[in-house]
């Protein structure tokens, strides 16, 4: 019996490093930023998160597959991701939840990815040089040169200055029912939302109304919510000129408001602070914060390669009131949260509905909820 040979892939950096490998999943071509994600596991909810539009992960835990593809666990209605690359493909999964491997997942959706690669010198190279635009090429996209298929690269957007949130947000309202007795009422603003947030909140007896990106401010308050949250997404927080806009306008109703990731970015913006491109991002489900408040540090889940702008030496006067920085991370001071001190505002730079895990950052739901109660009250 003989096995057929893998098809040879090849990713090619903008900078003109290049690694080989086998295709992994669809084969043909692809173009993105090359990022990479820290996490152990989960890798299905990496796939499925829209803030990976338009980015090549590059997975550092050597092991990727094991478990398969499962029906239950995706975090939106397809992979967002450009591209993946790992070490290490699962030769079989083995979970009782499997239905299919992640190398028939990846090549039913068209996903071009790459398998074989040394994802630690590919990660340490990122390190150094920072998070870079890329292709990976396999089958009859390997004909060309490679000077070719780097110029190819080369000529691929950049991620500063994409505008991709209404890209991958709805179109169409649509509603979560609370679990059990309905308590509030919230609007959310897909900028790339995952499935699991909505549920966290309707967990906690809240129906949650989602809401297109372009949504207008009276589209928000057309179900009369309690609260306005303001999800994850991809793209350039200097673009969001629409979300900031509307986010100012919920500030000036003094509605009880809550941003994570990209609303966090929309938050900075809102508040009269800038934001800029991180070297190479935080991306994994293993980021330490710190709850300035507290002194507590959490174990939290991150994907961003942007950040806000703000001082971390106390409270800063903008157009709605007092503003401080409420979380920093440990690994390079970024800004991790932003809370109002006059009005009911926060937001974090993480996922606090952590679908693959941890489950450090929970609170922040139930902080939403007792400002949302206090409001009523």
């Amino acid at each position: 019996m003989t096995t057929a040979s893998p098809t040879p892939a090849l990713l090619v950096l903008e900078d003109g490093r290049t690694f080989r490998g086998q295709a992994y999943g669809a084969v043909g071509e692809t173009f993105g930023e090359a990022v990479f994600s820290t996490g152990m596991t989960g890798y299905q909810e990496t796939l499925t998160d829209p803030s990976y539009h338009r980015q090549i992960v590059v997975m550092t835990a050597p092991h990727i597959g094991n478990t398969g593809v499962n029906d239950e666990d995706p975090e939106s209605r397809r992979i967002w991701v450009a591209g993946y690359v790992v070490r290490d493909p699962a030769r079989r999964p083995s979970n009782w939840r499997s239905v299919r491997t992640l190398d028939q997942e990846l090549a039913a959706q068209g996903v071009v990815g790459i398998g074989g690669v040394d994802t630690r010198a590919l990660t340490r190279h990122l390190r150094e040089r920072g998070a870079m635009r890329a292709g990976i090429f396999s089958g009859p996209a390997l004909g060309a040169g490679e000077d070719e298929l780097l110029a190819r690269v080369r000529s691929a957007p950049p991620m500063t200055g994409a505008d991709l949130a209404a890209e991958v947000a709805v179109t169409e309202p649509y509603t979560v029912p609370a679990l059990g007795a309905k308590r509030l009422a919230v609007t959310a603003v897909d900028l790339g939302i995952k499935g699991m947030t909505p549920h966290r909140m309707a967990e906690r007896g809240i129906e949650v109304t989602v809401v297109p990106a372009t949504a207008t401010l009276d589209e928000v308050y057309a179900s009369s919510p309690d609260g306005v949250f303001f999800s994850n997404g991809p793209g350039d927080p200097a673009t969001a000129d629409h979300p900031v806009a509307l986010m100012r306008g919920v500030l000036e109703r003094e509605t009880p408001l809550f941003g994570i990731c990209f609303g966090n970015q929309v938050l900075g913006r809102a508040l009269g602070f800038g934001t800029f491109k991180l070297k190479y991002g935080h991306r994994g489900i293993n980021q330490p914060v710190k709850d300035l408040a507290t002194g507590k540090v959490e174990v939290t889940a991150h994907n961003h390669g942007f950040a806000v702008d703000a001082p971390l030496d106390g409270p800063s006067e903008t157009p709605f009131g007092r503003a401080e920085v409420s979380h920093v991370c440990l690994n390079d001071d970024v800004v991790e949260g932003l809370r109002l001190l006059d009005r009911p505002a926060f937001s974090v730079q993480y996922h606090p509905e952590a679908a693959a895990g941890p489950h450090d950052a929970a609170y922040l739901f139930d902080r939403f909820v007792s400002l949302m109660e206090d409001r009523r009250a």
